[in-house]
């Protein structure tokens, strides 16, 4: 088997004891640690999260295009981490953990399956790649956050399995009402929302007794939601760092997609004054699942260390992300971020309001369609990497 490529020269992992001795607590999405007493409880929450790299020698993306994302699909593979994040806690919970060698459940092994590097997998590289060429994004251009949030909302529509709102909040702003007319489609006069007709069934379905009954999201679809933004021109504006340490605490934390201009990370959480972070800057061969359905999983788990950088490094175009299983879990969202509105210190970094003001115009008035079929009209929405962001300042 190949060796992974490490596409840092000088990238290195230091033993686990070299992470910082300080009474300082460590927080992982939304759980936290000690880093004096519970290391072997840290790697085993890191271990855990799904971690997708750049791949080499899977079937080329449509059909004629590239076999390897080395170079240029980092952010892709930050939004495939955030999503699995989702799909780990839709399906598994938030405490469930990953072993080395064990035979894993089946709704993880459909988890995998649909992020396979394939065409036919939920969230595949190829998914994600040729979806964005809708929007004006050719195959094997660097995305922003905000682009990969876009697409990865189109793609959740076909995942009937999993049923999620993946609901991309623009212009800094969370709507209340808006979240809970599409989470709860039956509270819409115009009528519940269908499944997209004829929508092609791909891998990541479970099938049989394993699916989840439909009575389980008849009353709340569980929510993803993401919040693209942008905390500064060229650096993040220190105003707003106290604010997104806060949001590692919350237990609906998903993490934030980001890093540098053209090298993104998946930030899991922070310590101290350094963020904690999974790199897919890692080449591996491309994965195929065995002939009972089983998924060599090893290279899908970071088992060195985890990456720390300091957060004032961060780069300030980021999408931040929360899940939502039910109703009540939303709501006590709402309620602890308008705790930390208030609290002193801190500047908010998006604005949380009951219904849509009236200078803001619904992306839904627009009737976009996942197809991308208009994309003038799309632009707006979803741009480049340097999205037309309100820049936040004091």
């Amino acid at each position: 088997m190949d060796a992974a490529t490490l596409t840092y020269d000088t990238l290195r992992f230091g033993e686990f004891e070299d992470f910082p001795e300080t009474p300082e607590p460590v927080w992982i999405l939304g759980k936290e640690y000690s880093a004096l007493t519970e290391k072997d409880e840290i790697l085993s929450d890191v271990t855990t999260r799904l971690w997708f790299t750049y791949r080499k020698n899977f079937p080329p993306i449509g059909g004629t295009g590239p076999t390897s994302d080395t170079g240029w699909g980092c952010m892709l593979r930050c939004g495939q981490m955030i999503l699995g994040e989702a799909l780990v806690c839709r399906h598994l919970g938030r405490d469930w953990r990953w072993a080395k060698g064990r035979k894993q459940r089946e709704e993880y092994v459909s988890i995998l399956n649909a992020f396979i590097d394939k065409k036919d997998s939920y969230y595949s590289i190829h998914q994600i790649a040729q979806m964005g060429v809708g929007e004006g994004k050719p195959i094997g251009q660097w995305y922003g956050p905000n682009t990969v949030a876009q697409v990865l909302k189109k793609l959740a529509v076909f995942d009937t399995w999993s049923r999620l709102v993946v609901h991309v909040a623009m212009d800094n702003t969370v709507i209340i009402e808006e979240i809970k007319r599409l989470c709860m489609p039956w509270l819409d006069l115009a009528g519940p929302c269908d499944q997209p007709a004829g929508a092609e069934e791909l891998n990541g379905c479970l099938e049989g007794a394993c699916a989840l009954a439909e009575e389980e999201t008849a009353l709340w679809k569980p929510l993803v939601l993401l919040i693209p933004l942008r905390l500064g021109l060229s650096d993040i504006n220190e105003a707003y760092i106290d604010t997104l340490k806060q949001c590692f605490m919350l237990p609906q934390s998903l993490g934030v997609i980001g890093g540098k201009p053209n090298s993104a990370h998946y930030f899991i959480g922070y310590v101290g004054e350094e963020l904690i972070y999974l790199d897919p800057h890692t080449t591996q061969p491309a994965v195929e699942p065995c002939e009972d359905g089983q998924v060599p999983d090893e290279t899908y788990h970071c088992q060195h260390p985890p990456c720390r950088m300091h957060i004032c490094e961060l780069d300030p175009s980021i999408a931040v992300g929360f899940f939502c299983r039910t109703e009540d879990e939303f709501d006590d969202w709402c309620m602890r971020i308008r705790r930390l509105t208030c609290k002193r210190g801190g500047l908010p970094m998006f604005e949380l309001v009951d219904s849509q003001p009236a200078h803001m115009v619904s992306i839904d008035a627009l009737n976009l369609t996942p197809d991308f079929s208009d994309s003038d009209r799309l632009e707006r929405f979803f741009d480049s990497e340097d999205e037309e962001f309100e820049i936040l300042s004091l």
